[in-house]
């Protein structure tokens, strides 16, 4: 009897985190998954309805499943001396997180402060807005302030070509506009720590998603101010510790390793040729001991890019180890013919 109820729920847990993938064929994929019938399928599917942990939308021919939300939540807060993240956090956000593992609100109380509290410093906004879904599988968290925009602010601040170029210098980390009050270091560790983590503002859309090294920028339509959307499975084994270790190398414990999704470098079909491009990628990398290079996406790079990052570089900063992963092979041997290259 016992090992029925462990396959029915295993059938269930399978529903639970495929109905996003499938939600007008989610009977389909769990009968072929599990080598049943739709009808012993459609059981386990209204059980979980009667739990409401789904929601059925539609005839039963063409019935739709959606996670049923177990919470949803939106809030509204003026920019005015004495608001602060962590009374947000304990108030409004922790107690309608509710019950999860410890690792789990850990990684939550971290993103969710740091990026509060960006708005609160950074974003010259007079209101913040947070919205908050929670169903069985995975928890969102939305933040949006009617402020400068945090690209464009970044691009001013920084004095960078654009504010696509912002993009890159974010993907590096230890990347603040207040260095005296703020290490840099909250969007970076936020944005891997979650399963899925996106910025919109202005034209620029940043997304990361975790287990994926490079970061994407797509031209969407224009918005003012900032949003921040966080996404995170309710049950994940993913500890901040661990991605802080990540980063992490030597024996100081500091923040000292970063990879590089070059393909930021990239403005549409151009290509990564020239010294000018390169420094671009090098700005700051001189804060890091170690430099992990990402070159997915990237199919070809000139002589003069390689020699200024693989050898100039290398040369003024002995210190730092410098690597490239995901090579082409014509990128691969171009590197190769940098490093081999005599000083001038």
């Amino acid at each position: 009897m016992k090992k029925i109820k462990t396959r029915g729920e295993g059938i269930r847990h399978f529903i639970l985190q495929h109905v996003e993938k499938h939600p007008d064929k989610i009977a389909v994929v769990t009968a072929e998954k599990f080598g049943i019938s739709r009808q012993a399928v459609y059981k386990h599917l209204k059980r979980l309805v009667d739990e409401k942990s789904l929601v059925a939308q539609g005839s039963t021919r063409n019935r739709v499943y959606h996670l049923h939300p177990q919470v949803e939540q939106r809030y509204v807060y003026e920019l005015r001396p004495g608001l602060a993240e962590d009374i947000v956090w304990r108030e409004d956000i922790f107690p309608n997180i509710g019950k999860m593992p410890e690792n789990v609100v850990d990684i939550w109380r971290y993103g969710f402060t740091e990026m509060f509290n960006n708005a609160i410093d950074h974003s010259e906004a007079n209101h913040i807005v947070v919205r908050l879904k929670k169903t069985a599988v995975s928890t969102q968290v939305g933040i949006y302030d009617n402020g400068v925009g945090i690209f464009k602010k970044i691009q001013n601040e920084l004095g960078l070509l654009d504010e696509k170029h912002s993009v890159l210098e974010l993907a590096k980390g230890k990347l603040t506009t207040d260095p005296e009050n703020h290490s840099g270091e909250g969007i970076f560790f936020t944005s891997r720590m979650f399963d899925d983590f996106d910025i919109l503002s202005g034209d620029v859309y940043f997304t990361h998603k975790f287990g994926e090294k490079e970061d994407w920028i797509l031209n969407g339509r224009k918005s003012s101010g900032t949003f921040v959307w966080m996404k995170l499975n309710n049950h994940t084994s993913r500890t901040t510790q661990k991605i802080f270790n990540e980063y992490t190398s030597g024996d100081d414990f500091g923040f000292n390793k970063t990879v590089v999704p070059v393909r930021l470098a990239l403005y549409g079909d151009d290509k990564l040729v020239s010294r000018s491009q390169a420094k671009r990628l090098l700005s700051r990398i001189d804060r890091f001991k170690v430099v992990i290079f990402d070159f997915q996406g990237v199919e070809t790079i000139g002589q003069a890019f390689a020699d200024e990052v693989f050898r100039v570089f290398s040369l003024k900063h002995p210190e730092i180890e410098l690597y490239a992963i995901k090579t082409s092979a014509a990128v691969k041997a171009m590197i190769q013919r940098a490093r081999s290259a005599h000083p001038a």
